[in-house]
Protein backbone atom coordinates (compact mmCIF):
# COMPACT_ATOMS: atom_id res chain seq x y z
CA UNK A 1 0.00 0.00 0.00
CA UNK A 2 3.07 2.20 1.06
CA UNK A 3 4.86 1.72 -2.48
CA UNK A 4 1.22 2.44 -4.07
CA UNK A 5 0.50 5.56 -2.79
CA UNK A 6 4.32 6.39 -3.44
CA UNK A 7 3.81 5.66 -6.92
CA UNK A 8 0.88 7.40 -7.67
CA UNK A 9 2.44 10.51 -6.31
CA UNK A 10 5.33 10.72 -8.27
CA UNK A 11 2.80 9.54 -11.33
CA UNK A 12 0.89 12.76 -10.41
CA UNK A 13 4.31 14.50 -10.34
CA UNK A 14 5.52 13.89 -13.72
CA UNK A 15 2.03 14.71 -15.22
CA UNK A 16 2.70 17.86 -14.01
CA UNK A 17 6.16 18.34 -15.04
CA UNK A 18 4.76 17.24 -18.32
CA UNK A 19 2.47 20.54 -18.91
CA UNK A 20 5.43 22.84 -17.61
CA UNK A 21 6.46 24.34 -21.30
CA UNK A 22 10.46 25.42 -21.10
CA UNK A 23 12.28 27.82 -23.04
CA UNK A 24 13.35 25.30 -25.41
CA UNK A 25 10.23 24.30 -26.16
CA UNK A 26 9.56 27.92 -27.15
CA UNK A 27 12.15 27.74 -29.16
CA UNK A 28 11.20 25.05 -31.42
CA UNK A 29 7.83 26.10 -31.77
CA UNK A 30 7.23 26.26 -35.34
CA UNK A 31 4.98 29.51 -35.42
CA UNK A 32 7.05 32.41 -35.99
CA UNK A 33 9.25 30.43 -38.42
CA UNK A 34 6.54 29.97 -40.65
CA UNK A 35 5.27 33.05 -40.86
CA UNK A 36 8.72 34.36 -41.61
CA UNK A 37 8.83 31.98 -43.87
CA UNK A 38 5.54 32.67 -45.51
CA UNK A 39 6.82 36.14 -45.15
CA UNK A 40 9.82 34.96 -47.72
CA UNK A 41 7.58 33.57 -50.09
CA UNK A 42 5.86 36.87 -50.44
CA UNK A 43 8.39 38.41 -51.02
CA UNK A 44 10.01 35.96 -53.62
CA UNK A 45 6.96 36.23 -55.31
CA UNK A 46 7.39 39.66 -55.95
CA UNK A 47 10.63 39.46 -57.68
CA UNK A 48 9.72 36.33 -60.43
CA UNK A 49 6.37 37.88 -60.85
CA UNK A 50 9.07 40.68 -62.58
CA UNK A 51 7.87 43.61 -60.59
CA UNK A 52 10.85 43.98 -58.16
CA UNK A 53 10.75 45.98 -55.27
CA UNK A 54 13.87 47.59 -54.02
CA UNK A 55 16.42 46.44 -51.36
CA UNK A 56 15.20 48.92 -49.24
CA UNK A 57 11.73 49.53 -50.01
CA UNK A 58 9.44 51.17 -47.53
CA UNK A 59 6.90 48.87 -46.91
CA UNK A 60 3.47 49.04 -44.50
CA UNK A 61 1.85 45.98 -43.04
CA UNK A 62 -1.82 45.99 -42.32
CA UNK A 63 -3.43 43.76 -39.93
CA UNK A 64 -4.33 40.86 -41.03
CA UNK A 65 -8.36 40.56 -41.28
CA UNK A 66 -10.61 36.97 -40.36
CA UNK A 67 -11.83 36.22 -44.45
CA UNK A 68 -15.70 36.70 -42.70
CA UNK A 69 -14.98 39.97 -41.67
CA UNK A 70 -12.95 42.14 -43.45
CA UNK A 71 -13.24 44.63 -40.66
CA UNK A 72 -12.46 42.48 -37.61
CA UNK A 73 -8.95 40.53 -36.92
CA UNK A 74 -7.76 39.16 -33.29
CA UNK A 75 -4.60 38.27 -31.83
CA UNK A 76 -4.05 36.01 -34.33
CA UNK A 77 -4.26 38.63 -37.04
CA UNK A 78 -2.28 41.40 -35.32
CA UNK A 79 0.50 38.36 -34.74
CA UNK A 80 1.50 37.13 -37.73
CA UNK A 81 1.33 41.03 -39.09
CA UNK A 82 3.66 41.66 -36.02
CA UNK A 83 6.33 38.47 -36.88
CA UNK A 84 5.76 39.89 -41.15
CA UNK A 85 6.85 43.12 -40.24
CA UNK A 86 9.83 41.78 -37.97
CA UNK A 87 10.97 39.63 -41.09
CA UNK A 88 10.72 42.55 -43.52
CA UNK A 89 12.68 44.64 -40.99
CA UNK A 90 15.31 42.01 -40.71
CA UNK A 91 15.57 41.51 -44.12
CA UNK A 92 16.47 45.39 -44.41
CA UNK A 93 12.87 46.70 -45.55
CA UNK A 94 11.93 49.82 -44.09
CA UNK A 95 8.84 48.99 -42.48
CA UNK A 96 6.44 51.98 -41.42
CA UNK A 97 5.12 51.33 -37.57
CA UNK A 98 1.66 51.81 -38.30
CA UNK A 99 0.78 52.05 -34.38
CA UNK A 100 2.47 55.01 -34.62
CA UNK A 101 0.07 57.06 -37.16
CA UNK A 102 -2.94 58.61 -36.12
CA UNK A 103 -4.53 58.80 -39.62
CA UNK A 104 -4.73 54.73 -39.51
CA UNK A 105 -8.14 53.35 -39.42
CA UNK A 106 -7.71 52.04 -35.92
CA UNK A 107 -10.34 49.85 -34.15
CA UNK A 108 -10.10 48.95 -30.83
CA UNK A 109 -8.76 45.37 -30.43
CA UNK A 110 -8.47 44.98 -33.71
CA UNK A 111 -5.42 46.59 -35.07
CA UNK A 112 -4.21 49.04 -38.34
CA UNK A 113 -7.08 47.81 -40.48
CA UNK A 114 -6.57 49.23 -43.99
CA UNK A 115 -9.84 49.32 -45.88
CA UNK A 116 -8.74 49.03 -49.94
CA UNK A 117 -9.53 52.93 -50.44
CA UNK A 118 -7.56 54.45 -47.86
CA UNK A 119 -4.26 52.46 -49.57
CA UNK A 120 -3.67 54.66 -52.03
CA UNK A 121 -3.77 57.97 -50.22
CA UNK A 122 -2.05 56.07 -47.30
CA UNK A 123 0.75 54.87 -49.46
CA UNK A 124 1.68 58.10 -50.81
CA UNK A 125 1.13 59.78 -47.52
CA UNK A 126 4.06 57.21 -46.16
CA UNK A 127 5.57 57.53 -49.18
CA UNK A 128 5.44 53.41 -48.89
CA UNK A 129 6.43 51.86 -52.48
CA UNK A 130 4.04 48.49 -51.38
CA UNK A 131 1.45 47.45 -48.36
CA UNK A 132 1.22 44.19 -47.21
CA UNK A 133 -2.24 43.08 -46.51
CA UNK A 134 -4.23 39.89 -45.87
CA UNK A 135 -6.75 37.61 -44.46
CA UNK A 136 -7.14 34.56 -41.85
CA UNK A 137 -9.57 31.85 -42.79
CA UNK A 138 -10.49 28.79 -39.97
CA UNK A 139 -11.18 26.09 -40.46
CA UNK A 140 -11.66 22.74 -39.23
CA UNK A 141 -8.21 21.60 -38.36
CA UNK A 142 -6.53 24.53 -40.18
CA UNK A 143 -5.70 28.52 -40.72
CA UNK A 144 -5.45 29.10 -44.31
CA UNK A 145 -3.67 32.54 -44.42
CA UNK A 146 -3.15 34.73 -47.24
CA UNK A 147 -0.92 37.38 -48.11
CA UNK A 148 -0.48 40.03 -50.47
CA UNK A 149 2.01 42.83 -51.65
CA UNK A 150 -0.15 45.76 -52.84
CA UNK A 151 1.46 48.52 -55.16
CA UNK A 152 0.74 51.89 -55.10
CA UNK A 153 -1.42 51.32 -57.99
CA UNK A 154 -3.25 48.83 -55.63
CA UNK A 155 -2.67 46.08 -57.77
CA UNK A 156 -1.08 42.93 -56.10
CA UNK A 157 2.01 42.47 -57.12
CA UNK A 158 3.01 39.23 -54.68
CA UNK A 159 0.94 36.69 -53.26
CA UNK A 160 1.69 34.11 -50.83
CA UNK A 161 -0.98 31.15 -49.28
CA UNK A 162 -0.25 28.84 -45.76
CA UNK A 163 -1.95 27.11 -43.58
CA UNK A 164 -1.10 27.03 -39.69
CA UNK A 165 -2.43 24.41 -38.03
CA UNK A 166 -5.21 24.94 -35.40
CA UNK A 167 -3.45 23.93 -32.48
CA UNK A 168 -4.37 25.22 -28.67
CA UNK A 169 -1.97 28.03 -29.13
CA UNK A 170 -3.53 28.97 -32.33
CA UNK A 171 -6.73 28.68 -31.04
CA UNK A 172 -5.95 30.70 -28.05
CA UNK A 173 -5.29 33.55 -30.24
CA UNK A 174 -8.44 33.32 -31.99
CA UNK A 175 -10.01 33.98 -28.26
CA UNK A 176 -11.06 36.73 -26.70
CA UNK A 177 -9.69 39.09 -29.48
Amino acid sequence: MKYGVALGAALMLLAGCANDLTYLDAKVDPFIATNYKATDALVDSVKTGGHGLPADATIMVATLVSIDALDESSRLGRTISEQVQAKLTQRGYKVIELKLRGQIFMKKDQGELLLSREVHDLQASHHAEAVVVGTYSVAKQFIYVNLKMVDANSLAVGAHDYTLPLDRNVRSLLKGS
